[in-house]
């Protein structure tokens, strides 16, 4: 199993996790469409992934996002009949005490962690389900899983994003389309030296954990081969962080049992009753 001949879009593209997708998903054959907010960012990343379209737009501008959208599936279209995967990559950590945090850093990174990638499903969301088939991969963290200090906001959108996909997926997995989210433990990427401190201004550096961490070319590749394996949590962890991770697993039984809910005719129950 691969994802040869199907459309992969991936937003954060440009640098870490999202740049390693991209090449994983590009090396088992899959046209790529790359989003993020650094254009050149964004070629250099496609000049390894064969024929790719670049989608430049700034997450967090729902207008934009629905326009990326259109354009994503149209170019899409005449090769596979569509996205066949989108994964919402795109995200922004933090570093500070929320007793120290100006409420804008939680504005900021729950606008651009969860209410952004929300916006970008729900743009695809009708064009795959009435296709019947597709997979939506949302990126959280075990910091979604678990609540981590230092990372309030963090947590608090990485959470919000795992259980919008969870409630999503209990609707549309009778309608052929997969929801994955993956919980990546830490990864060698810039994701300490990009976050958000107490006033909203970037660290600047890393951290001994990230750097420690997983490769992230690796990492990608077990979160592909799980998503392939039809894995509906994924944790991509070492020590530690993937027995926390591992700790707060969803059992799958309890994800089947919401996905035969639906199935079963729930929601046309509650339209009844209303």
């Amino acid at each position: 199993m691969s994802f040869s001949g199907q459309v992969a879009w991936i937003t954060g593209a440009s640098s870490g996790i999202g740049a390693a997708l991209a090449r994983a998903l590009a090396g088992q054959g899959a046209r790529l469409v790359l989003s993020g907010r650094n254009e050149a960012a964004l070629r250099d990343v496609s000049s390894t992934c064969g024929d790719c379209l670049i989608l430049p737009f700034e997450a967090t501008d729902h207008a934009a996002a629905r326009t990326a959208a259109d354009k994503a599936w149209a170019w899409a279209e005449p090769i596979s009949g569509g996205v066949d995967v989108l994964v919402n990559n795109a995200g922004i950590s933090q570093r500070s005490l929320a007793v120290d945090t100006d409420f804008p850093v939680y504005q900021r990174i729950v606008d651009v962690d969860l209410l952004a990638p929300i916006a970008l499903t729900q743009a695809l969301l009708p064009r795959m389900t009435a296709r019947a088939s597709g997979r939506i991969v949302m990126i959280s963290s075990v910091a979604g899983k678990v609540g981590v200090p230092m990372r309030t906001a963090y947590s608090a959108a990485k959470f919000g994003l795992i259980g919008y996909a969870d409630a999503l997926r209990s609707e549309i997995a009778h309608l052929g389309v997969q929801v994955h989210v993956i919980a990546p433990g830490s990864i060698r990427t810039g994701v300490s030296r990009n976050a958000l401190t107490a006033d909203g201004t970037p660290r600047g550096v890393s951290d001994r954990a990230i750097e420690n961490g997983l490769d992230p070319d690796k990492a990608a590749e077990e979160m592909l081969a799980a998503i392939l394996s039809g894995q509906r949590e994924i944790v991509v962890a070492e020590g530690v962080e993937k027995q926390m991770g591992e700790m707060r697993r969803t059992p799958d039984a309890l994800f089947a049992q919401m996905e035969a809910l639906v199935a079963g005719g729930y929601v046309r129950k509650m339209e009844a009753e209303g």
